[in-house]
């Protein structure tokens, strides 16, 4: 199931590095820790792209236009960036939700962005078929309204090609529910289960062509490529290992974010993890087959 093959690791010492996109030959992500929006070139340094004073960005998405939404967590906002200056696309503080997370935006500028709760945390695993937490949905003019609701730590989501899948991570239930969507309306029916984990807590997200998805898992350090009904096909392991994305030429280089284990809270048993001897790091691996959807 497993192979070996090259890893390469393309940026280190980073902060709490989220939300990676790959847009224009360029790798984007959010730096949690140090409250800014970042890039990454093949072969050059990461660059700071815009600054959040006092703003923890996370989720990221291009509209149609280019112009990047940012996910402001504490701030529960959709801030927009474009021509190098910063707006408020969408205030969201009268949704549920005590802060905002992980964000997809289709291809219509509609995005989903997951609003969480403090009630669950990585020390318990819920298994409970529900949980208090949502995904909101906030259309290209900044309406919003809750697209899905019972939600358990919402997290990493993709869409695909056609729009009418809609995969999310949930990563303190260990699972990924799918949803079908209306691509006309972004409405979302039909829930179920797309892959349930034990020891696999899955964060960040990407699709493939042939349907599998892969995400990153912190707390068991490695990146899974998994199909509905929980078949894992495949497993790289990553310390740290919180979110991923393919981009590169063809889209199948699988780009991977890694955070320092140490900034985790510890899960069930108790135990904390040892830090990372590069703390949060960016690695990059090729991969046989190429990214599809949305991110």
């Amino acid at each position: 199931m497993a192979e070996q093959r090259e890893v390469r690791r393309l940026a280190a010492n980073l902060g709490f590095p989220e939300g990676p996109r790959w847009r224009d030959g360029v790798l984007w992500f959010s730096d949690i820790q140090n409250g800014a929006v970042r890039r990454l070139a093949p072969g050059g340094p990461v660059e700071t792209v815009v600054a959040l004073e006092g703003s923890r960005p996370s989720g990221l998405g291009f509209m149609p236009d280019g112009s990047l939404l940012i996910a402001s967590m504490q701030g529960r906002q959709l801030l927009r960036w474009a021509d190098g200056k910063l707006s408020l696309h969408a205030d969201l503080t009268g949704m549920p939700g005590e802060f905002l997370n992980d964000m997809v935006v289709d291809g219509e500028g509609r995005a989903y962005v997951g609003a969480r709760s403090n009630k669950v945390s990585a020390a318990v695993f819920h298994r409970d078929p529900g949980g208090p937490d949502c995904l909101l949905a906030v259309e290209p003019d900044g309406r919003a309204w809750v697209a899905a609701e019972d939600l358990c730590a919402p997290n990493g989501t993709v869409i695909s090609p056609d729009g009418r899948t809609l995969i999310i991570a949930e990563t303190y239930a260990r699972r990924v529910a799918r949803f079908d969507r209306d691509p006309a309306t972004g409405r979302l029916s039909g829930r179920r289960l797309f892959a349930q984990f034990e020891r696999t807590w899955p964060d960040g997200a990407c699709l493939d062509a042939e349907g599998a998805v892969w995400v990153g898992s912190p707390y068991s350090n490695e990146v899974v490529r998994v199909f509905e009904g929980s078949r894992v096909a495949d497993r790289v392991s990553l310390k740290g290992a919180v979110a991923c994305m393919l981009g590169g030429e063809g889209r199948r280089t699988l780009f991977v974010l890694a955070i320092d284990p140490a900034s985790l809270p510890p899960t069930e048993d108790g135990a904390a993890a040892a830090a990372a001897e590069h703390g949060a790091c960016i690695y990059a691996l090729e991969v046989p087959v190429a990214g599809a959807g949305w991110p």
